[in-house]
């Protein structure tokens, strides 16, 4: 028996041995990805941990908060599932981040109504707060019923610690009580105004409505106020800042130029409310009617430490007609899908108290793993400088969390450049932010989002950025951010632009010219 085992052994080394030596059986060496240039078709990871989306799911309306007992942020959103219930939904989950950049999940905090029957069947936005009077967390929130006399209204649970929830089933806010819509009454934000009393916003059918109250438990309305034109504006958050008051709202309306994140300001709160008596006659000096970033940016709130406040949205994923084309709608003039990523910008108040959202300081350390850049293909590229009509340098590929940050200087104030994602020495459409000059002046830029080459479909209204100033020694400082298809782009801290985009993990990147010259320098990738 021995002896029959050692000769299968044998002749079973032997085989393997002319296998190996036969290069049909064997294949061709792996090939060296980072060595080529060609399209090659990525997908994402199952979570994202910096613009975090769960692993199952993604995230809706943030509802952000700064915890002072525990020292941290805590960002409460409506969690999305593929497959929701026709009644039941929108379950109210939260992630903790003591700096935006990293978050850590809480899991649910306050599930939906167990019956089709409950008022808070399905979730709205909301917000929470802590008092510190009588030491209770409370959550406002909406509570969405079709099968309910009022399909929407406000209610509301509290918590000795963040961690047990009771909903106060013996109180809710109707809308038809104070002569707004049963239909639309939702998304109250609450905070505190110079009065010291808390104060609370709701969104209701073009009118915002206001109460007060001292102890949160006990409300009085105080009036309303109206919204922009003819718009829905959703999930409103004021907060003072210095000598200035904001209120920061998402404007509903569907059009492609419109359905963004903006802000009003004024020195005292009666001042904001007076101010949507005219938005025209009161946007802030800042260029662009209060806009914060694209349309890939929705639903944005705030929230601060004391020292400094930061904003938290969706960026809102994207489909196709099957899985393997998702970019199809990559910033089309459609409605985008609802929810996505959670993405988180730093607010900078400027000198004339205007608003700018800028990166998040904690990224930098976190992308902190240097990439080797590599020149793949070029067209007009020279020694840093980039000359004539599609002049291009085409750079080795990305990994699926990416800060790439570089300087381009202008020749002149005409001067037109872009980024493109996605791109391969191969690739018959890619997907670019080009910075554009606005105006016969020049004096202004916008980020434009096109998608380029033979198969493009070139500009794409539904996603274009919003018009700041062109700085007066044309000079650009470009930081990028990636984490798997959710791309943010900060530009001179004068613009933020979020943008989804699939595939840009495992493919080439270049930096484009159309005419004139730029001269790139400074140009760093880095990882984690």
């Amino acid at each position: 028996m021995k002896t029959f085992i050692n000769y299968i052994t044998l002749a079973g080394v032997a085989l393997a041995a002319t296998l190996a030596c036969t290069k049909e059986n064997y294949g061709d060496a792996p090939k060296d990805w980072e060595q080529t240039g060609e399209y090659f078709a990525s997908a994402d990871e199952k979570g994202f941990s910096t613009y975090y989306t769960p692993a199952i799911g993604r995230v809706g309306d943030p509802m952000p908060f700064y915890d002072s007992k525990a020292g941290e942020f805590k960002v409460l959103y409506l969690q999305e599932f593929d497959n929701n219930a026709t009644y039941n939904f929108h379950p109210i989950w939260g992630v903790s981040t003591r700096d935006g950049a990293s978050y850590t999940s809480l899991g649910e905090v306050l599930p939906f109504g167990a019956s089709i029957w409950e008022q808070d069947a399905a979730i709205g936005t909301g917000c929470c707060v802590y008092n510190e009077d009588d030491g209770l967390y409370y959550i406002y929130y909406t509570g969405h019923n079709g099968n309910c006399t009022n399909r929407e209204v406000v209610l509301r649970a509290t918590s000795p610690d963040f961690k047990t929830w009771t909903k106060d089933l013996l109180w809710a806010m109707k809308g038809d009580d104070f002569g707004y819509s049963k239909e639309d009454f939702r998304d109250p934000q609450v905070f505190k105004a110079d009065d010291g009393k808390w104060h609370m916003v709701i969104s209701s059918n073009l009118k915002f409505a206001d109460f007060v109250s001292d102890d949160l438990k006990t409300w009085s309305h105080v009036g309303s106020f109206n919204m922009v034109w003819d718009r829905m504006c959703e999930c409103p958050d004021v907060f003072k800042m210095g000598d200035w008051w904001y209120f920061i709202y998402s404007e509903g309306y569907r059009a492609p130029w419109s359905r963004k994140v903006k802000y009003m300001m004024a020195t005292s709160w009666q001042g904001l409310k007076d101010c949507f008596g005219d938005p025209g006659a009161h946007w802030p000096q800042d260029m662009h009617e209060g806009v914060l970033d694209s349309r890939a940016f929705y639903a944005g709130k705030t929230a601060s430490d004391g020292t400094d406040r930061y904003i938290w949205g969706w960026c809102p994923i994207r489909t196709g007609a099957t899985i393997y084309d998702r970019n199809v709608n990559v910033g089309a003039s459609s409605e985008p899908k609802w929810s996505g990523a959670l993405v988180c910008h730093k607010i900078q108040q400027n000198e004339n108290g205007t608003l700018t959202l800028v990166k998040v300081p904690a990224m930098a350390a976190k992308y902190n793993q240097s990439k080797a850049v590599k020149v793949m293909a070029s067209n007009g590229y020279t020694d840093g400088k980039l000359s004539g009509e599609n002049a291009y340098v085409l750079y080795n590929r990305l990994g699926a969390h990416n800060h790439i940050s570089f300087k381009v200087t202008a020749s002149n104030q005409w001067d037109k450049f872009g980024i493109s994602l996605v791109r391969g020495t191969d690739s018959k459409k890619y997907y670019t932010m080009v910075l554009s000059p606005e105006g016969d002046d020049a004096v202004a830029r916008k980020v434009n989002f096109e998608e380029e080459g033979e198969e493009g479909k070139g500009f794409i209204e539904g996603i274009d950025g919003y018009i700041f100033a062109r700085p007066a020694d044309n000079v650009y400082n470009i930081d990028i951010y990636t984490d798997n298809s959710v791309v943010v782009m900060y530009v001179n801290d004068a613009c933020a632009y979020t943008q989804r985009i699939y595939g840009i993990q495992k493919n080439g990147w270049s930096i484009n010219n159309y005419g004139g010259n730029i001269t790139v320098s400074d140009l760093e990738v880095t990882q984690y």
